[in-house]
């Protein structure tokens, strides 16, 4: 990733395409920011894509085209160094009928608190207001995720080379009490990984229990 946070894609008849990803956070996007990124991906004849991250991926554009694509787009990259937390996904909650707990705020909170914080390696963040764990939250590195009796908060969880279900760490917890925790692992990640080692793999390293000792369970 370069300066001007563009990804080398492919080389297509000898030529460079690279992509970029808007920072949309938790998934949400006004209208207006939809139709500016329909109206400048249309005119630098680039081609957008759906990601798994709930985000919108741009590819298919020229090196020479990005700076200028930032500037009209007026957003924020997605990820601005690899090692870090790329995002925070989060489910619709509020706008749910299966939702225990509008989830929304406090995936919004772990995301302006997290969002591109240097980590041992690239980490995720899930939240989720029900049981069903809408967007994948067992796989992502920390979890955040509501139940009639609380919050549950999971850890260790990978989609990517080697899959791995995260381990429940707490549950029944208010909401304070499970971003507080989120903070504890945050820290014991920091301070007990090696450079380079997922979360997932530090527990399996360590033993989830003497993980959750480092998170102060």
């Amino acid at each position: 990733m370069g300066k001007h946070y563009g990804n080398l894609q492919k080389v297509k008849e000898g030529k460079r395409r690279y992509a970029i990803t808007p920072y949309i956070p938790g998934g949400f996007i006004t209208a207006e920011q939809l139709i500016k990124i329909g109206e400048i991906v249309k005119k630098y004849k680039g081609v957008i894509k759906i990601t798994s991250g709930q985000r919108l991926l741009i590819t298919d554009l020229k090196e020479e085209d990005l700076e200028a694509i930032w500037d009209e787009l007026d957003m924020q990259p997605a990820v601005k160094e690899q090692n870090s937390v790329k995002n925070v996904e989060m489910c619709p909650a509020g706008y749910c009928k299966r939702s225990k707990y509008n989830t929304i705020s406090t995936g919004m909170r772990l995301a302006r608190k997290y969002q591109w914080q240097s980590m041992p390696c690239r980490t995720k963040i899930g939240v989720a207001g029900c049981r069903n764990a809408c967007g994948s939250v067992y796989s992502k590195d920390v979890g955040v995720i509501a139940d009639v009796s609380g919050f549950r908060v999971v850890a260790g969880g990978s989609s990517g080379f080697h899959p791995r279900l995260a381990d429940i760490i707490a549950e029944n917890l208010t909401e304070k009490e499970a971003l507080e925790l989120v903070d504890r692992v945050m820290i014991c990640y920091k301070e007990q990984a090696e450079p380079g080692e997922k979360l997932g793999f530090l527990i399996d390293r360590i033993g989830v229990e003497a993980f959750k000792r480092y998170s102060g369970i």
